[in-house]
């Protein structure tokens, strides 16, 4: 006997992983507008390399032993009646409800449409056209930003890249000098120019751009890489406005919490906790979630749960590939320190495989 409903929005990686903890304990159903898991790690890659298309997408089929997938679109929660409201209608009822819907990220690392075939016809796309452009422009010099441009270069070594970033330094935000000095000695190397300290904007004639300077550059081809926007919209248009802060993130106490609801959670980069937005924190806050669901659903128990409080997760390693081979890993260590670490473990941890074959046996699936 299973102690509840629970209802996941979004099959992204938090919400993958709660409904995988959950599955055993609670009766779930997983929901999200698309037919396939995304491994959006693997995206910027799938984006330029033809042979990498269909690497993203993992079914969801083999990811819940006793719990149900749907394939749809969440328009409400209706708090009054603990259902939530499909576009068709359908209503799904919640013991709890988990919100992981999620951030939209720049093209190429988004999934176009709900189905495999609109999603790998956009990626084609994006191919045809970097593998015909002279000149393409890469704005933003973060990690995507900076994994992007080596991605580029390497399959197009015939072209011009640029890699514009209104930053004193590359991946400036990790905190790390010395990273950002490895990865625009290795751009550079390659004949990627870097213009820092460049705030791009689209510039009047198409194909044009302009810096802060009032400098013009022209480019065929141009992707931006400037951040995310979590996707709460359709809570706003549902009603829900006062659970969202200024930027649109959905307000959470120290268990993840909606805040002033006991029965609604939201967990990875939908919510307000204040810590990178990564992959590791995502499962973080999925792994104590399911720990709080649980004993919210167990709470008449004669040995109930107490609820734990989420921590922020302050350092954590980050990985950018430059390419398959090569990249910069940040490695916090005891003291405050954070070790930079090169290609060897770069190319070991991540830059090879782009973390597929974890997330492949996270799905139920083969490694390969």
């Amino acid at each position: 006997m299973r102690d509840g409903d629970v209802v996941v929005i979004g099959g992204g990686y938090a919400g993958v992983r709660l409904a995988k903890r959950l599955d055993a304990t609670a009766r779930v159903t997983l929901v999200d507008r698309k037919e396939v898991f995304f491994h959006r790690v693997a995206s910027l890659r799938a984006g330029v390399h033809p042979e990498w298309s269909m690497t993203p997408f993992i079914p969801y089929d083999r990811l819940l032993e006793h719990g149900r997938m749907v394939v749809g679109k969440v328009v409400r929660i209706d708090t009054a009646e603990r259902q939530v409201v499909l576009a068709t209608g359908e209503r799904l009822p919640y013991d709890v409800v988990v919100i992981a819907t999620g951030a939209d990220y720049p093209e190429p690392a988004r999934f176009t449409g709900t189905t495999v075939e609109e999603a790998a016809k956009s990626y084609a796309e994006h191919q045809q056209k970097i593998a015909g452009a002279a000149h393409v422009l890469v704005v933003g010099g973060g990690p995507s930003g900076v994994e992007l441009a080596a991605e580029i270069r390497l399959a197009r070594p015939d072209a011009r890249v640029t890699l514009a970033h209104s930053g004193p330094a590359l991946l400036h935000s990790t905190g790390s000098a010395r990273a950002g000095d490895k990865a625009r000695a290795w751009l550079e190397s390659h004949d990627v120019e870097v213009r820092l300290d460049s705030f791009i904007s689209p510039g009047h004639d198409y194909g044009t751009y302009r810096d802060a300077q009032g400098t013009v550059l022209t480019a065929d081809l141009s992707f931006w890489a400037t951040g995310t926007t979590p996707n709460t919209l359709w809570l706003r248009l549902a009603g829900h406005g006062d659970w969202l802060n200024g930027s649109g993130h959905v307000k959470v106490d120290r268990t993840l919490r909606v805040e002033g609801r006991s029965d609604v959670f939201a967990v990875g980069d939908v919510n307000d906790v204040s810590e990178l937005k990564i992959t590791p924190a995502a499962l973080a806050q999925a792994d104590l979630a399911a720990h709080n669901i649980r004993a919210h659903l167990r709470a008449s128990a004669r040995h109930r749960r107490q609820p734990r409080f989420y921590r922020p997760i302050r350092r954590t390693p980050l990985i950018v590939p430059f390419g398959p081979a090569d990249g910069v890993t940040l490695l916090p260590v005891p003291g405050g320190e954070t070790a930079v670490l090169g290609s060897r473990t770069t190319t070991l941890t991540k830059a090879k495989t782009l973390m597929t074959p974890y997330m492949r046996r996270q799905l139920g699936y083969t490694a390969a």
